[in-house]
């Protein structure tokens, strides 16, 4: 009697990928990179601590899908961030996974020719190398972790992580945030709700232990010590913004009350701009209003900005595509994401003189 087959019955194929250590191999860490990291990653503890007054911008396109373009956008961000750098730290936005609410695109790793073909052995290298050549320019980078696995191949050469909205919640990936290098911003869930993203950092401030895998990609237990730098990033939701002064200050007294730093995030696109890039100008002038009336939790901003504003549809002729403009959520301008860095930068130079942080 034959044994019926029980696995494996929805799986079409199963191709090899390649371990994180041949990927490192291929793409290795180089000094002044590792220089970019370190640095990076320290002046945002001292952020998340107190010890430095300046807000920390993730500011840069919502994907990355042309490493021509965002390398482009990179350079011009390092000088940017030079000339701002007595008030702010720019670190730049680098998202290669994005979580899709049905079918979509799902980013430079998972298909990095954009026809389907689904390399993700290419696009792990190509997202690894990427992230090398922001790192030797000398800027921070920051990403969203969405598959567990992933930061084995490249979490070396980050420097902040984000947990989307849609993944706060998620058992998996607050294990995973508990491991990781980087500090970790959780964001409040779809629907607005905080408490998600303030137990998620609870959580991943413990240790765990998890499955995982190794440098050589094989299935590993993996045992943590705890990431005592998460903090909430607000992103709006259920139908409403919520960067206003009484949503942060509901923020702060649930932070206090559940006895964990009182940092706060504001995410100047998605629900509080109501996926209208035009707005963001205006999330972050009130923000930054905020901070000079004596707001003292608030540390930091994010910015969807790309070289040109808005998004485009992907053709099936990928030779059309707008050079520089998304092709997932709508972002600013490049002209517009200077004036918002510099308009801050003039406001915060007398403001942060004065603050002093709870």
């Amino acid at each position: 009697m034959s044994v019926a087959q029980t696995e494996n019955l929805n799986i079409a194929t199963v191709d090899h990928m390649p371990s994180p250590e041949e990927i490192k191999a291929r793409v290795p860490l180089s000094d002044r990179a590792a220089a970019t990291v370190l640095a990076g990653r320290k002046a945002l503890a001292d952020i998340l601590e107190g010890r430095d007054k300046r807000l920390f911008v993730v500011v840069g396109p919502c994907s990355i899908h042309d490493p021509v373009a965002g390398l482009d956008y990179a350079r011009r961000l390092k000088a940017l961030a030079d000339e701002v750098s007595d008030t702010m730290l720019l670190v730049m936005r680098v998202y290669f996974e994005k979580p899709r609410t049905s079918t979509g695109w799902k980013g430079f790793i998972n298909d990095p020719f954009m026809d389907d073909s689904f390399r993700i052995d290419v696009g792990m290298e190509k997202a690894r190398r990427f992230l090398l050549d922001v790192c030797e320019i000398g800027l921070p980078t920051g990403t969203e972790a969405l598959d567990p696995n992933a930061p084995q191949y490249y979490g070396d050469l980050v420097t902040w992580t984000a947990i989307g909205a849609r993944t706060s919640e998620s058992q998996t990936h607050r294990e995973m945030a508990s491991g990781l290098s980087t500090p970790v911003g959780f964001k409040n869930a779809t629907d607005g709700d905080l408490e998600v993203a303030i137990n998620a950092i609870i959580s991943a401030a413990h240790p765990h232990s998890f499955l995982g895998i190794n440098g050589q990609g094989q299935s590993a237990i993996l045992r943590t010590r705890g990431n005592r730098h998460g903090h909430v990033v607000l992103r709006g939701g259920g139908g409403r913004p919520n960067y206003d002064t009484v949503s942060v200050s509901l923020a702060e007294q649930a932070l206090a009350k559940a006895k964990l730093p009182v940092n706060i995030v504001v995410d100047c696109s998605h629900a509080n701009s109501w996926k209208k890039p035009e707005l963001q100008p205006l999330v972050m002038k009130d923000v930054i209003h905020q901070i000079r009336e004596g707001n003292r939790s608030v540390v930091g901003l994010m910015i969807e900005s790309n070289l040109e504003a808005g998004n485009q549809a992907i053709p099936a002729d990928l030779s059309q595509l707008k050079y520089g403009c998304s092709v997932t959520d709508a972002c600013v301008g490049w002209d517009t994401t200077v004036d918002m860095i510099r308009s801050a930068h003039g406001v915060l130079r007398d403001a942060l003189a004065r603050r002093e942080r709870a």
